[in-house]
């Protein structure tokens, strides 16, 4: 009788070879790589690729020319087979395939060409071949008998295979959540502390003239350590935002950082000039003016500065603070950390700790620079797990 009953509670789940958890962008170009009728894809939201479509301003930054472990946090002995065997080449030969024409802007970064959907429109499209649940909250995933069994808010099912591909903590807005995670450490995963990363800085009461400044930006060299941040730097009402500061955002952790305001400006060229420091000084006027009414210097020629001034003045070119913290998960494009990649095959994407399990993307402790990194990391990974799913234990 008891063993009848079993058989009747296990015929009552849904036997699937693959599972795979989330529906973003490693989720989808997994579900797109992989065989028909072989995986279904469980996303919590009510469609898929949410964070695909606003990010990149709407037009998604998809890829970048100069690709490399350099561009990347993370453990470069685990990076390197799934960016070497799927690079940013690659990526494009393989949109290309499916008539999605990426155009080059900012020199070196590959974006959709009107708008993110293009490149979501393409996963709907190649994923239809697998089985998509949404709307559909993953509970959590346990194993026993070689069999997973993945629990719902809806329903248990029953994989032989499962892909933790559901990103990080990064815009709960956008239904953002801790299960892989969660699941990881279920399995007796490592996770590597988790924060938010390409997020703006907060500021201490020493720099709130910066939110008097929201809405200006500037060309700015930020240095954390040895790390070199350049690009835009953007004054924000809550502190400080833009290219720069997002990047620099990855190296942060506490303590300050110093910003060139000036990159390779000439002082020579204040000297003898009767221009006005607002219109020698290549910045904004606005960020000029504020700055010196913070060095209590007048808005004078540049002739007639003191040596004390000049002085006082040259600290635009290495200005150190420390930020009070960042912007948040809110506000914040990626999240450092996750599950330790020292646990994780890097050709196969294969926990080294629960046969059967796998991680890809944003959930594994790799974030990538602006510029596109973050997606290729999201879809190389997806594309070392698939060739493997595919082809199993003997794939190289």
């Amino acid at each position: 009788m008891v063993n009848y009953l079993l058989t009747l509670a296990i015929m009552s789940f849904m036997n699937e070879n693959i599972i795979i958890i989330g529906g973003g962008a490693s989720a989808l170009m997994l579900a797109s790589l992989l065989p028909k009728n072989t995986a279904t894809v469980i996303e919590s939201n009510a469609g898929l690729g949410a964070k695909i479509l606003v990010s990149g301003g709407g037009k998604c930054n998809i890829t970048n020319t100069n690709m490399g472990t350099e561009y990347f946090l993370g453990d470069e002995q685990f990076l390197q087979p799934a960016l070497k065997r799927f690079n940013e080449k690659a990526l494009l030969q393989w949109l290309e395939r499916q008539r999605l024409m990426p155009v080059l802007r900012k020199e070196t970064q590959y974006f959709c060409k009107d708008s993110a959907k293009e490149l979501l429109n393409v996963f709907l499209k190649e994923s239809r071949k697998q089985k998509i649940l949404v709307n559909e909250k993953v509970l959590g995933v346990s194993k026993r008998d070689n069999v997973f069994y993945i629990k719902t808010d809806k329903q248990t099912l029953m994989a032989d295979r499962v892909v933790v591909a559901s990103g990080g903590l990064s815009f709960p807005i956008l239904g953002a959540s801790g299960i892989g995670y969660e699941i990881a450490e279920h399995f007796g995963h490592s996770i590597v502390k988790t924060s938010p990363g390409l997020v703006g800085f907060t500021v201490q009461k020493e720099q709130f003239f910066f939110k008097a400044l929201s809405g200006v930006s500037t060309d700015v060299v930020i240095k954390i350590g040895e790390t070199l941040c350049k690009g835009g730097l953007l004054f924000a009402h809550k502190g400080l935002s833009g290219p720069a500061v997002l990047d620099a955002s990855l190296y942060w952790e506490k303590g300050k950082i110093e910003i060139d305001f000036l990159p390779g400006f000439s002082w020579n060229s204040l000297k003898g000039s009767k221009k006005q420091l607002s219109s020698l000084l290549p910045m904004p006027k606005r960020v000029t003016k504020a700055f010196l009414i913070q060095f209590d210097i007048e808005d004078k020629m540049g002739s007639k500065l003191t040596s004390d001034e000049l002085a006082q003045l040259q600290l635009l070119n290495h200005y150190a603070f420390a930020p009070a913290g960042t912007f948040g998960y809110s506000k914040a494009e990626v999240t450092k950390g996750g599950v330790c990649t020292d646990e994780v095959d890097a050709k196969t994407m294969m926990s080294q700790k629960t046969e059967g399990l796998y991680f890809t993307g944003e959930v594994l402790d790799v974030t990538g620079r602006l510029g596109g990194y973050n997606f290729q990391w999201a879809f190389s990974s997806a594309y070392s797990c698939a060739k493997f799913l595919t082809r199993g234990k003997n794939e190289n």
